[in-house]
């Protein structure tokens, strides 16, 4: 059975495809989708390369990536929804009663949802023939504890959704597998263009940083994680932009890009040792995870291990450095490893289980 993973997240397209040998599924190509420059960056066991594809749509993607897979068909489509809203729970295969809660649940996540609807409908018409497959990023945080569950609003507003949900769950689930047995209080840096920790208790999430949507938490990209909410107050009241316009300023010009003025990128950031805003956003940054993770400590009685992954997590050598500083104080016997974030490996092993019952 051939598996193609797709991992869309808030700043790129990453796939993979898999081959399932009983419930098992082994990588034979992984890379990432650049629809603008319509080129697929891909490596596997035969190799590394590029492929141009034309139009610049997502059907003419996915036709290219078919031919990188055994024999050119494709027998499960497996598809990362970052929110499945409080109407789905559990990672599943998808049908139009899936589709309508997906496409319900947009207005959690709107940078997010509505691309990864976009990617299941074309899937759908590219591979009629495939299972298609959901897995959530919440999927992993269900059920958390009503201690961190339940925000501090009236009941109502419960009612209709709005309490802790957590994201990242696919790479949290992906590290779990690689540690094998995990130490009973763990802490996960998931740090990328889109960052969240979570403490991980006895191999559960019990605690995360992010909370309904993915816009909270620490500081992000360009996303300003937790924030006062009387500052949205004061911009509506003031007038000084439209409740669009403020969903534009939080999903895309805060965070690292809004307290620099000149780029969300921590890599970019770094080169530029002379500018003042450039050297507090990485500060800002580190801060923020380093504080996030000592309050998860808290939560789980102390602080076993903490691993870092996601593209800063694993590859920015200097900023690890410094949250370790920073935390060093209160957690002299801190231990930290470096492990990869395997999200599209964890979504075909889902895939070859829930594929097997039909």
């Amino acid at each position: 059975m051939n598996i193609l993973a797709l991992n869309v997240g808030s700043s790129s397209l990453k796939f993979g495809i898999y081959r399932s040998s009983g419930m098992a599924a082994a990588p034979t190509v992984e890379g990432e989708v650049d629809l603008k420059a319509r080129r697929i960056r891909y490596h596997g066991i035969a190799g590394e390369g590029e492929l141009s594809f034309g139009g610049g749509g997502c059907d003419e993607a996915l036709g290219t990536l078919a031919g990188l897979a055994s024999e050119g068909t494709i027998d499960v489509v497996v598809h990362r929804v970052v929110h499945g809203g409080p109407g789905l729970r559990e990672h599943c295969l998808i049908d139009g009663a899936v589709l309508k809660k997906i496409q319900q649940a947009a207005s959690f996540a709107p940078l997010h949802v509505p691309a990864a609807l976009m990617w299941i409908h074309d899937a759908m018409r590219v591979f009629p023939s495939a299972t298609q497959v959901a897995c959530f990023d919440t999927a992993f945080h269900y059920p958390l504890p009503e201690l961190v569950r339940v925000l501090p609003v009236p009941g109502e507003w419960r009612e209709r959704g709005v309490e802790r949900f957590g994201f990242h769950g696919l790479s949290c689930e992906s590290i779990l597998a690689q540690l094998g047995t995990p130490p009973a209080r763990l802490v996960i840096a998931h740090l990328g263009s889109g960052a969240s920790l979570t403490a991980v208790r006895d191999g559960r999430s019990v605690d995360t940083t992010m909370g309904m949507t993915p816009t909270g938490g620490i500081i992000m990209g360009t996303r300003t994680g937790d924030i006062d909410p009387g500052v949205l107050l004061f911009l509506l009241r003031q007038g000084h932009c439209s409740p669009s316009e403020l969903d534009d300023l939080l999903e895309h010009r805060c965070g690292l890009k809004g307290i620099s003025g000149v780029s969300a990128d921590a890599r970019e950031l770094s080169a530029m040792l002379g500018h003042p805003m450039a050297r507090l956003a990485l500060e800002q940054f580190a801060l923020s995870v380093a504080r996030h993770a000592a309050g998860l400590a808290i939560v789980l009685g102390g602080m076993d291990l903490l691993v870092f992954t996601g593209g800063i997590g694993e590859h920015d050598t200097s900023m690890r450095d410094r949250i370790i500083q920073l935390l060093r104080p209160c957690f002299p016997s801190l231990v930290t490893r470096v492990l990869p974030a395997q999200e599209n490996l964890a979504m075909a092993r889902h895939a070859v289980r829930l594929a097997g019952r039909t």
